[in-house]
């Protein structure tokens, strides 16, 4: 579902070019998600019937883990139907979760030209039916508290990132207008937290980010997420979502000279506060978080301590990070395609509504565990996966060995979710 972290657009963006920045709009109430909020748990999840498999086959422990994972939450995706055919399952899923005293959150993936041509590709035909579409979302929800995502790789994978490019920018504005038109409705409705999708840390410069946000009227949402299908730790997750939102606050409510100008910000590549002189340690590199403290020193000297009521909100997908990232072996691949079906990655820290931070809403398992992102090449003539010796399942479809490998490895070790 993701492209890999090394795209040109991201290098390109490293040292500026942030998207042009709207005018911040109408804020949205603020639909904090409640620090005691219990989110929703689909009985009818892969991994509950995973367990029931794993034991028929007499595998105990495979289905002690899937039975775990299955006690914690996890987010429902829609990418299907209908306005009529979505309305009618978000209805369904939100009369369950009120019958439990929980919160669903729900996934919109169903945006026109989604995920360029890899392996997630689809989408509403038109802008038209799109909007449609989500109304029917957004009329399932109606006044009940839910939480939702809006389009995975939807602002952070525009169509001038794709492959074929968008050289006259028709449909890159087009996703705009549409992911604008999916925020007015869903912010429509009084109980929904809306969070526009972000992409992760290895992707997007925080400048670039913040301006894509901006431009699909963030300030009218709850806030952004970021890590959705990815693998990138949460500790590092914290430190780039805190640079985003710090960015959104200099280029629309920081001094004069800065309004507009997200490009200006460090990010994760680049910070005019490092030396830059090509002595090791000297200059930002993503791989080395270490040398992130200079990212944070041009925010500590130029933006300064925003007033943490006037920043933007997120959350994060834990769902397969608790391993962190996969580094392939070097010159192994010519295209490793790290963000899919990584091997040897665990399930993150539990969902919660509780972080600890002001501004991380929640944490989530958003993507759904077990299920692959496709059938991976790795720069290969495939169709076998080499990392796995066989051929993948397409982007969607459930693994139960995927499953298994996360639920083994997951950090912290699975327990059953006794708090639901």
């Amino acid at each position: 579902m993701l492209v890999p972290a090394a795209c040109a657009a991201l290098a390109a963006g490293a040292l500026g070019g942030g998207a042009a920045v709207a005018a911040p709009g109408v804020p949205a109430a603020d639909h904090t998600l409640p620090k005691n909020t219990r989110f929703y748990v689909d009985p009818e999840a892969g991994a509950a019937r995973q367990a029931v498999t794993d034991l028929k086959a007499g595998k105990v422990q495979d289905a002690l883990r899937m039975a775990q994972l299955a006690s914690w939450p996890q987010a429902i995706w829609l990418d299907y139907g209908t306005p009529a055919e979505i309305r009618k399952v978000v209805q369904r899923t939100m009369l369950a979760a009120r019958a439990t005293g929980t919160v669903p959150v729900f996934v919109l993936y169903n945006v026109t030209g989604r995920d360029c041509s890899f392996y997630s590709a689809g989408g509403a035909d038109s802008p038209e039916e799109y909007r449609a579409w989500v109304q029917g979302v957004a009329d399932g929800i109606g006044t009940g508290r839910a939480a939702v995502i809006v389009e995975p790789d939807g602002l952070a994978l525009l169509p001038k990132d794709c492959p074929e490019g968008d050289p006259d920018g028709t449909r890159t504005e087009e996703r705009y207008a549409n992911v604008r038109a999916a925020v007015d409705i869903m912010e429509a409705e009084p109980k929904t937290s809306v969070y526009l999708d972000g992409g992760s840390s290895n992707w997007q410069p925080v400048g670039e980010l913040a301006g894509r946000l901006l431009k699909a009227n963030l300030a009218k949402t709850q806030g952004f997420a970021l890590n959705v299908s990815n693998y990138q730790p949460t500790d590092q997750l914290n430190r780039y979502a805190t640079w985003v939102s710090e960015c959104v606050w200099y280029a629309t409510a920081g001094p004069a000279e800065a309004r507009g100008r997200t490009d200006a910000c460090a990010s994760q590549y680049y910070s005019p506060a490092a030396p830059n002189d090509g002595r090791p340690g000297n200059a930002v590199e993503f791989a080395d978080p270490s040398t992130w403290k200079w990212t944070d020193a041009w925010f500590d000297q130029v933006v300064g301590a925003p007033p943490v009521k006037d920043l933007t909100h997120y959350v994060l997908d834990n769902s397969r990070n608790g391993q962190g990232a996969w580094v392939p072996p070097a010159g192994k691949y010519t295209d490793a395609e790290p963000w899919c079906n990584a091997p040897g990655r665990g399930i993150g820290v539990r969902p919660t509504a509780n972080t600890g931070r002001p501004l991380a809403d929640a944490y989530l398992y958003v993507k759904t565990i077990g299920e692959s992102d496709g059938t991976c090449h790795r720069g290969t003539a495939g169709p076998v996966d080499p990392e796995y010796g066989i051929e993948d399942p397409a982007a969607g479809a459930w693994w139960p060995e995927f499953a298994h490998t996360l639920a083994a490895n997951a950090s912290p070790a699975l327990t059953f979710n006794t708090g639901r």
